[in-house]
């Protein structure tokens, strides 16, 4: 069939069942690879072809809708002159009759025939908004297809709405081919219609929330003038309590006037959630955890979550370690970006060094300035029931706990590119021993190369540091301690600390630095390379006596829905056991 621009459905009666796999040709002249694979890709008739069971009539439907894909795929690339041919036993397709139904497939042949690719000729959008941005190949002698007109007609929409004309549209277009020069001539014009102002946001589909709320979540500026950048941090303020699967933005002009309403689609989650997790190493033991969360407590986005975990079980070191908390937050309790929080927590530590029993409460607000920097304060009050080679003794600590983070990456789970950093400042009071402050941050880097990132580099550099109060009284949690999973893999789970006073301890300040090379293999398998350091000092800011180690290993990936699985093998590099010990870790998710 030659040059197809508009096709009819027929029907198809029923036939009898292909009993083997159809033999298929598929041929593209003169096509650059890039053409011929997203022809092939778009080709019903290829996917359906290569199923034994596929019956004759299926077959035939897909080669019938067929046309009018692999037209469109060649117009997207600029050939508006081709020849498409689908034949089945020899037969063009278009012309089948419906009432002599083919009742089994012997071949099937598919031939192209592009022709020469179109070019721009007269090339023009009018009128624009300043600053509007067109894409380069929107140019007189470039390439004419349909992808760059409908990205040319979709910025110049866009320039208008980021100006404040929420009803821009397309006025007019007029696109004419000229077949013997092989060249396309576009007109478009654009209305960009008035100045519009923000209404009101119109909630449609909610089952449990309450209207109030979510206009309070949402924070639409009724009033202010139409932004799409605040149209998307609207929804995506509402995506971010959890509360809703989909959220669904549009506007609605009003009949008088030139503001227009914003009308929100939502579909709400179900409101409960349980999960759960493991992790396994072969020096620290199993350890479990679970949690269970209410999204939407009160019909007002207030989330209830409990966690649990058990650790250390089986370890080498220490006895077990277990956590219980309650957590509960509200959005948008001062601002429609500040969320206001609350939590309990009971831990016990049974470690090497110390044994502690811990109760802790904490209030605080976290405040979300971009979409990659979020700040939180609190007030935390903790107290501590401690048994170590110093006492017997209790602990009580109330702290102003400030954080930042950054976050750009473009995966939390398996990034391959960004940035994420997160510090805290901690001014505390020991109301035993005085008051100091407590410093730690976590700065982590990824870039990925080749093809589809499929070579990766990830980077984490931790630091912390503690200055003030008496050796004798700081909690030992808030020390810090090298080795294991979380710090140097291939050494002793906290097996590098400091001498304080004679006694083992935690150090006042900690460095830590990890580079892993991750590989993408097979399938969904992946492998990596790693190396760990960590340096403990006695005192805070690097000071007084300081020890290193080190450990390297390699691990394996197996990435899923959840991300990834991962096992690795790990050595230390320096200290006692270089390159005899065996360290082996099973998780989920990337090590950082």
């Amino acid at each position: 069939m030659r040059r197809p621009l508009a096709l009819s459905v027929s029907l198809c009666l029923m036939a009898g069942a292909v009993l083997a796999q159809t033999p298929m040709q598929f041929q593209v002249a003169g096509a650059s690879d890039d053409l011929r694979a997203a022809l092939v890709a778009a080709s019903r008739t290829q996917a359906i072809s290569v199923d034994p069971e596929s019956p004759a009539q299926d077959i035939v439907a897909a080669a019938r809708s067929d046309y009018a894909r692999l037209l469109a795929v060649l117009y997207e690339f600029g050939y508006f002159g081709p020849e498409i041919s689908i034949a089945v036993n020899g037969r063009e397709v278009a012309a089948l009759s419906p009432f002599q139904p083919v009742t089994s497939v012997q071949s099937l042949a598919i031939t192209i025939d592009p022709g020469r690719a179109f070019r721009l000729g007269r090339a023009e959008i009018a009128p624009l908004a300043p600053g509007t941005t067109l894409p380069p190949g929107f140019a007189s002698g470039e390439i004419a297809g349909t992808r760059v007109l409908r990205q040319t007609a979709e910025a110049g929409i866009d320039g208008w709405r980021a100006a404040g004309h929420a009803t821009a549209a397309i006025s007019d277009q007029q696109i004419t081919a000229r077949q013997r020069e092989a060249a396309l001539d576009v007109d478009i014009a654009l209305a960009p219609g008035p100045i519009n102002q923000f209404g009101t946001l119109i909630p449609q589909g909610q089952a449990r929330m309450r209207v109030d709320r979510i206009a309070r979540i949402a924070g639409l500026p009724e009033g202010a003038q139409f932004d799409p950048e605040t149209l998307t941090r609207v929804a995506d303020r509402l995506r971010e309590t959890g509360v809703f699967t989909s959220v669904g933005l549009s506007e609605v002009p009003r009949t008088i006037g030139t503001a227009v309403d914003i009308q929100a689609d939502l579909v709400e989650a179900p409101m409960r959630r349980l999960g759960y997790g493991a992790e396994i190493a072969s020096q620290n033991g199993l350890s479990l955890s679970g949690y269970w969360l209410h999204r939407n407590l009160w019909g007002g986005a207030e989330r209830l979550r409990f966690d649990a975990e058990l650790s250390g079980l089986g370890g080498a070191d220490g006895g077990f370690d277990a956590v219980l908390g309650m957590r509960f937050s509200r959005p948008a309790d001062l601002t429609p970006d500040t969320t206001l929080g609350f939590g309990l927590q009971f831990e016990h530590l049974d470690e090497v060094l110390y044994t502690a029993d811990s109760l802790e409460a904490e209030l605080g607000l976290s405040h979300r300035f971009s979409d990659n920097l979020t700040g939180d304060l609190a007030v935390m009050a903790r107290v501590w029931d401690i048994r170590d080679a110093f006492s017997d003794r209790r602990v009580s600590m109330l702290a102003l706990p400030i954080g930042l983070v950054w976050d750009n990456r473009d995966a939390a789970f398996d990034a391959a590119r960004g940035w994420y950093g997160e510090a805290a400042l901690t001014p505390f009071t020991l109301f035993e021993d005085g008051s100091g402050i407590r410093l730690t941050a976590d700065l982590r880097g990824y870039r990925g190369f080749g093809p589809d990132d499929r070579t990766r580099i990830a980077a984490r550099l931790q630091l912390g540091s503690v200055e003030g109060g008496d050796i004798t009284a700081m909690p030992p949690d808030w020390l810090f301690f090298s080795g294991g999973a979380g710090t140097v893999r291939g050494q002793e789970y906290q097996s590098l600390g400091a001498l304080q006073g004679g006694v083992a301890t935690g150090g006042r300040s900690y460095l830590g630095a990890s580079l892993e090379l991750r590989q993408d293999l097979v399938g969904n398998f992946g492998a990596v390379g790693f190396a760990d350091f960590g340096l403990i000092s006695a005192e805070a800011w690097g000071a007084g006596a300081s020890d290193w180690q080190s450990g390297a290993g390699i691990g394996l990936r197996y990435d899923t829905p959840i991300g990834p699985i991962r096992l690795d093998v790990a050595t230390p590099i320096s200290g006692g056991g270089a390159g005899q010990s065996l360290f082996f870790y099973l998780g989920i998710g990337q090590s950082f």
